[in-house]
C-alpha cells in the first residue's frame, strides 16, 4: 500500500494474513462460533469452515474482496468483531485482541480505538513503529501527567503492555525513592513505618506542627503500606496467571504511584 492518507481499494494478501491472524490470536482471539455469527451476519462466504480460524478467516476476507474488488466488507467484519460491547463480560480479551490487530492495521493507515472506532491514521513505517503505537498504555499515563519515575521503572513493561510487571516495577519504585532519600534498607511496611511513621520520622510531607499535619502523614504512610500490600506483595508472590491486571487498573494504580512520587519529591528530610 501507498504510504499515504489514500487507501487503497484492497488489502494485500499479506495484510490480510495479518489481520486474519490478529483476530484469531489463540489465547484471546475470535472463537470459531463467533466467527461463523459475523461472517453469516455480514453475508460472507464462510468458504473453508473445517480448517483453522486463520485460514477461515483469511479466505472468507479474500474471497469477498476478490469477488468487490474492495476491501468494505473486510471493514466492516473488523468494526462488528471489535464492537466493545461484545466483550462486556470478557474484558481479559478486548484490549489484548485491539492491540494485536493494530499492529496490524496500523501498517495498512488504521486503527481502532478503545471505543472499537475504526479510523484512518499516518501509517506506521516499520514493525516497531506500529508495535509502539498499538501499545497505548505508556501514551495514556503520558496524557494524565504521570511522574516520570514511574514510567522510568516500568518503561520496558508498559512497552510490551505487561500490566502485571508494570505495577511490580512501579510500587518497587515507590520503595527505592524512600531508601534513596533516607538511606534505610528496609522494605515493605517496615521500611515506611522507618522513613515516616511515629514521633521522629526521617521524612516529613508537611510541617507536622498540628494534629490535622499528622493525621495527613500518618495516612500518607498508610496510603503507602496499602499500596505494597495489596499491589506488589501479591504480585511478587503469585504467579502471573493467578494475577488479573486490566489496562484500566494499571492506570489508576500507575497514577496513584505518580501521586506518592510527587508527595515523596516534596517531602522534607528530617
Amino acid at each position: 500500500m501507498n504510504k499515504n492518507n489514500n487507501p487503497q481499494p484492497c488489502f494485500a494478501q499479506s495484510e490480510l494474513e495479518g489481520i486474519a491472524e490478529a483476530l484469531t490470536d489463540t489465547n484471546t482471539g475470535l472463537t470459531g462460533s463467533e466467527i461463523g455469527h459475523l461472517l453469516a451476519s455480514l453475508k460472507m462466504s464462510d468458504v473453508s469452515a473445517e480448517m483453522t480460524k486463520r485460514k477461515r478467516l483469511y479466505n472468507a476476507f479474500a474471497e469477498r474482496q476478490n469477488s468487490t474488488g474492495n476491501r468494505r466488507a473486510v471493514l466492516q467484519f473488523i468494526r462488528e468483531a471489535m464492537k466493545p460491547e461484545r466483550y462486556a463480560m470478557k474484558l481479559d480479551r478486548f484490549e489484548p485482541m485491539r492491540t494485536n490487530l493494530n499492529r496490524v492495521l496500523l501498517l495498512c493507515g488504521l486503527v481502532v480505538d478503545e471505543g472499537g472506532t475504526l479510523s484512518s491514521v499516518q501509517h506506521a513505517t516499520t514493525l516497531s513503529e506500529a508495535s509502539r503505537r498499538a501499545h497505548d498504555l505508556r501514551t495514556d499515563l503520558a496524557r494524565r501527567g504521570v511522574h516520570p519515575d514511574v514510567l522510568l521503572f516500568c518503561k520496558a513493561e508498559l512497552v510490551s503492555d505487561n500490566y502485571f510487571h508494570a505495577v511490580l516495577e512501579a510500587t518497587k519504585s515507590i520503595a527505592n525513592k524512600l531508601r534513596s532519600k533516607t538511606g534505610l534498607n528496609e522494605d515493605g511496611a517496615k521500611l515506611v513505618d522507618m522513613a515516616l511513621s511515629g514521633n521522629n520520622p526521617r521524612l516529613a510531607i508537611n510541617a507536622l506542627t498540628s494534629d490535622s499535619h499528622r493525621s495527613e502523614q500518618s495516612g500518607f504512610a498508610n496510603l503507602l503500606k496499602g499500596t505494597f500490600g495489596m499491589f506488589r506483595n501479591p504480585a511478587a508472590h503469585e504467579a502471573k496467571i493467578l494475577w488479573t491486571m486490566t489496562k484500566a487498573d494499571a492506570e489508576d494504580l500507575l497514577s496513584l504511584a505518580s501521586l506518592i512520587h510527587r508527595r515523596l519529591d516534596a517531602a522534607a528530610i528530617i
